[in-house]
């Protein structure tokens, strides 16, 4: 799951950042209102955290932007204000949830594992993915198929969820470097190789009759063998 967050204040948006990685989340990180819609308009996040005391422009104003130009995706708003005309303004400008800061960094994982899951996505860490024959805990990072299990890195986790959460559409090597790696990343279509590479041997590692299969020109796609 990659998150955007697009926070002014340094220390704060670097804190967020560790604290998601360490939950295993893709994290990008934006410091003013230009930059961070620049980013969001890339499409690539599942979820973005943006705070309305922006410079260049201000949070509410890249919210209505997204929201103009078709992007539904779950925005928590960040605000140091109390005041509730201005929490109800962010959320009658797009906004799916809110935070008050100070704010307690439990909280804010409960809130973005909350969207994720009304957007159909496996977030939580106690979760898991299954596909055929095989089950993806994203939270442990553990493939398993039937009684064999065998631990993932976090980029092949990444990959793998994406893959099943696509299935029956064949992913591209362009939507793979976008989702896992940023838009502006200099990973290339190797790296990706490299991965599925590595998940084939993991899968036959466990005893999968899953495969990924390559589509010529095109990209990747599961099958349940």
């Amino acid at each position: 799951m990659r998150i955007l967050v697009v926070e002014d204040e340094i220390h704060l948006a670097e804190a967020l950042g560790q604290i998601l990685k360490k939950n295993n989340y893709t994290v990008d990180i934006s410091n003013d209102g230009e930059s961070g819609l620049d980013n969001a308009l890339s499409g690539i996040y599942d979820v973005i955290v943006l705070d309305i005391m922006l410079p260049k422009i201000d949070g509410i104003e890249v919210l209505k932007t997204l929201r103009s130009e078709g992007f539904d995706t779950p925005v928590i708003l960040l605000t140091a204000k109390s005041d509730v005309a201005d929490k109800v303004r962010g959320l009658d400008s797009g906004a799916d949830d809110y935070l008050s800061k100070p704010f307690s960094t439990e909280e804010l994982l409960a809130r973005i594992r909350a969207l994720g899951r009304r957007r159909g996505e496996i977030v939580a860490a106690a979760d898991s993915i299954t596909f055929g024959d095989i089950t993806l805990n994203t939270g442990a990072l553990k493939l398993s198929s039937g009684k064999n299990e065998i631990t993932l890195t976090l980029k092949e986790s990444e990959l793998l969820e994406y893959l099943m959460l696509h299935k029956g559409v064949v992913c591209s090597k362009e939507q793979i470097i976008e989702k896992l790696w940023g838009f502006d990343s200099e990973a290339e279509a190797n790296h990706v190789e490299v991965y599925i590479s590595f998940l084939r041997k993991k899968l036959a590692f466990v005893h999968s009759k899953t495969s990924i299969n390559t589509v010529r020109s095109v990209g990747y796609a599961l099958s349940e063998g």
